[in-house]
């Protein structure tokens, strides 16, 4: 998707000294990634209809690991349940859920075993599909990903801001983790 069609450009970097001063003579060489589009409009917006700028670091995320899954066993009436393959065994769900008829349990085993090997199978392929991308990537690409260098800004202390030096963090984001320098 272009960055046009974002509402997103890269923007120069105006220092805070020369910010009221005109801008077009300043030759920068540093550009911030920002939303071209109005603030006023933005608040018009339904929430996830906005873009965030998405980094895909070669380092896996580690909260795309989810092993629950939630399915609905078709009897009359359905059966809603949650299971986590991790900290679960099938075996005493299945025999220990109350909700399935003592002669359904042989047959819910087999249809929680399944739904465990779908769920399984469907947190792998994102992963291969990831795997095969950065094997396939430019070397130089790849290069640039793993010497990128992420900066987090924070407000420059003056008498009409709060003083933020007690609370300044490097984490982003779970895409952007965590910044190489403070400023």
């Amino acid at each position: 998707m272009p960055m046009e069609a974002m509402k997103m450009a890269w923007v120069p970097y105006v220092p805070l000294e020369d910010r009221l001063s005109r801008t077009d003579s300043l030759k920068t060489k540093i550009f911030t990634l920002d939303y071209t589009q109005q603030r006023s409009a933005l608040e018009h917006l339904e929430t996830g209809r906005f873009c965030m700028p998405y980094y895909m670091p070669l380092q896996h995320i580690e909260d795309e690991d989810h092993t629950d899954i939630s399915f609905l066993y078709p009897l009359d009436p359905p059966i809603l349940c949650y299971f986590d393959w991790e900290t679960d065994d099938c075996e005493d769900y299945a025999y220990g859920n109350k909700d399935v008829p003592e002669d359904e349990k042989e047959r819910f085993k087999e249809f929680l075993k399944e739904k465990v090997r779908e769920g399984k199978r469907e947190l792998k392929q994102p992963k291969e599909a990831r795997k095969k991308a950065i094997d396939g990537m430019d070397p130089k690409t790849k290069e640039a990903f793993e010497n990128i260098k992420f900066y987090k800004f924070y407000p420059v202390k003056t008498p009409d801001t709060p003083d933020v030096t007690n609370v300044k963090s490097r984490y982003i984001n779970k895409y952007y983790r965590n910044a190489h320098y403070l400023m």
